[in-house]
């Protein structure tokens, strides 16, 4: 397999924040896959404060400019996060990957992440397999398709890029299977009124850190 086949993401967790451990890890990053680059580098939460998270993020930056990572991204990041960068006077990140499904949809965040051009990744988009929701499995009746295949239509159709995860060929491919159908605008919106805000996290959705 050629490397242009292969998309690679990594993170740096807030343990390692900083300006000279952020660069350390890229490097042991590159020899652990033995790449000449990372296709996208997140940083993982926003727990360790303004100054580290900064550093942090300029040292991606700069790895970027480097050839080292070809998009720098967050995780986790909520709008104040998001504005930090911003006023940092630092180029926005290309993603934001944060908890997003029906009963989670983080409106606010969503909203600002498009306004400013940021690629929404929605992690947990089958809700760590709470897919018998009645609304769900009626749902999967009408199109023919199982729950999950509707949660992540549902999540293609709002402009994210879900991140289903498995380990099971079957399901990868069955995940795979959900541009052959699109949910109407009555069902969108049944959907849409699941929100719970905050209350609908199934992970610990950390975008309010200080």
């Amino acid at each position: 397999m050629d490397r242009n086949e292969v998309f690679v993401t990594t993170k740096v967790i807030s343990k390692f924040h900083g300006y000279e451990s952020t660069l350390k890890g890229i490097e042991e990053s590159l020899a652990r896959f033995q790449f000449d680059y990372i296709d996208l580098f997140l940083i993982h939460d926003p727990f360790s404060g303004t100054e580290r998270r900064l550093a942090t993020y300029k040292a991606l930056q700069e790895a970027k400019q480097a050839g080292k990572i070809r998009s720098v991204g967050v995780s986790n990041y909520g709008i104040k996060h998001l504005e930090e960068i911003k006023h940092a006077g630092c180029d926005m990140p290309a993603v934001n990957q944060i908890e997003l499904h029906p009963f989670c949809q983080q409106r606010p965040i969503v909203a600002y992440c498009k306004e400013n051009g940021i690629v929404v990744q929605a992690y947990s988009p089958l809700i760590r397999g709470k897919v018998d929701h009645p609304d769900f499995l009626n749902l999967a009746n009408k199109y023919s398709k199982d729950p999950a295949q509707i949660l992540i239509r549902w999540s293609i159709q709002k402009g994210f890029v879900p991140l289903p995860k498995s380990a099971n060929p079957e399901r990868i491919n069955s995940n795979l299977n959900v541009f052959d159908f699109e949910l109407n605008s009555e069902d969108m919106a049944k959907l849409e009124s699941l929100d719970r805000g905050k209350d609908g996290a199934v992970t610990w959705n950390p975008v309010d850190a200080p």
